[in-house]
């Protein structure tokens, strides 16, 4: 049996924040700016990350739920419409079609990945007559990301619009038909995408979100939603009174990300690559330590993967979940399934209605994983699965 290390100096998390000097310093200087919310950050902001994935437009937003709620709206969701998701997944990805009064389905998973099934959304969409269902939201899981090309295939074949849920994925990539590397929340086959700046994500800002488009009207439409519904463009304006006059065109929210979240964001963005990197180093050195381990088995693996999480399947995972946490480990369970949430159970989804994301589920743990995890703090995680493992 494996010697375990003593303690850590410090408890580890399944993700945490990094935050910087020069995060703090950007920070504070908005501060001492002339604006702290609708000022110049939130514009170089949505600027500087439209560019790095590749995207013509962004629209930053107050977190990545409100980024689902507004591309929802913005796609016309109606009371009684149908929208299929996946079951793994955090709520809100299929919350956002509640909030608009549609109908939320669900399709499985690929056990290997735990990306939703395109094979089993295409059965769902064949056994109901073309216009049954109105749109359809991937999930790129953990920072494995979705064929968007053969999802808009699916999509432009059944008359669906598309929806990236890129939450766990800036950065991430995957490799089209013609073998060309296509960036998460590019555009170039979704009509909308979306992301989330939780601190344990790869671009922390306390809260936040970005919605990345190509589309234009969509940008237009996003822009006004985020802000009641009001425009200050004379070119958008039905009339204009003068230098002061807004007008509110439609009912909207006030989803608006403030200028000093944005500052943080822009400095964040500066080390996103970094952070990238060291996320697929540390993944790898997990794939390298449980390749001896035929009782953990990690999720599947690809270039692009932009390592959110790193999940592992284990036979007794609440055993190996509690023992790490009396080794100061504090691992996470990634997700419960939607459809089994006793809200979604009260709209008539049962336990059972999806089998292999059930199965995933009973034996799913995300395992610490974040740039500032130091090889120490990771060889002590392995260690202590190790040494459950050989108990």
């Amino acid at each position: 049996m494996p010697d375990v290390p003593p303690m850590p100096t410090r408890p580890i998390a399944y993700g945490r924040q990094h935050i910087t000097d020069d995060d703090v310093r950007a920070v504070v200087e908005t501060l001492h700016s002339d604006y702290l919310t609708q000022g110049p950050k939130v514009a170089e902001f949505e600027e500087k990350f439209a560019a790095y994935v590749g995207a013509r437009y962004a629209v930053a937003v107050s977190n990545g739920t409100a980024a689902l709620h507004l591309c929802a709206l913005a796609l016309g969701v109606q009371p009684g419409q149908r929208v299929i998701t996946t079951p793994i997944t955090f709520a809100a990805s299929a919350n956002c079609v509640r909030y608009c009064g549609g109908e939320v389905h669900f399709a499985d998973i690929d056990p290997a990945s735990a990306l939703i099934d395109l094979q089993q959304v295409r059965r769902l969409l064949e056994s109901h007559p073309r216009g049954h269902f109105h749109g359809l939201i991937p999930v790129d899981f953990a920072g494995l990301p979705v064929n968007l090309e053969a999802a808009r295939q699916l999509c432009n074949e059944f008359g669906l619009w598309l929806i990236e849920d890129s939450c766990h994925a800036p950065g991430g990539f995957f490799l089209d038909s013609q073998g060309r590397e296509q960036r998460c929340g590019n555009g170039q086959f979704a009509d909308l995408a979306i992301f989330s700046f939780h601190p344990v994500k790869h671009i922390a800002t306390g809260e936040g979100g970005m919605i990345t488009t190509n589309r234009e009207d969509l940008y237009w439409e996003l822009l006004k939603l985020r802000t009641h519904g009001i425009t200050k463009d004379p070119a958008q304006m039905q009339r204009n009174d003068g230098g002061w006059y807004m007008e509110m065109q439609e009912l909207g929210y006030n989803y608006r990300m403030p200028d000093m979240l944005c500052a943080l964001g822009i400095s964040q963005l500066t080390r996103a690559d970094e952070g990238l990197a060291r996320r697929r180093q540390l993944a790898a050195r997990y794939d390298a330590a449980f390749a001896e381990m035929p009782a953990v088995r990690p999720l599947a693996s690809a270039s692009g993967h932009a390592y959110h999480l790193y999940v592992i399947q284990v036979p007794d995972r609440k055993g190996l979940y509690d023992a790490l946490r009396t080794r100061e480990i504090f691992a996470q369970v990634h997700y419960i399934p939607v459809h089994t949430m006793p809200y979604y159970q009260g709209l008539g989804w049962q336990p059972g209605n999806f089998p292999l994301a059930e199965a995933y589920y009973a034996h799913c743990l995300s395992i610490p994983l974040f740039p500032s995890l130091t090889d120490d703090e990771q060889q002590y995680v392995i260690d202590c699965i190790q040494e459950f493992v050989a108990r």
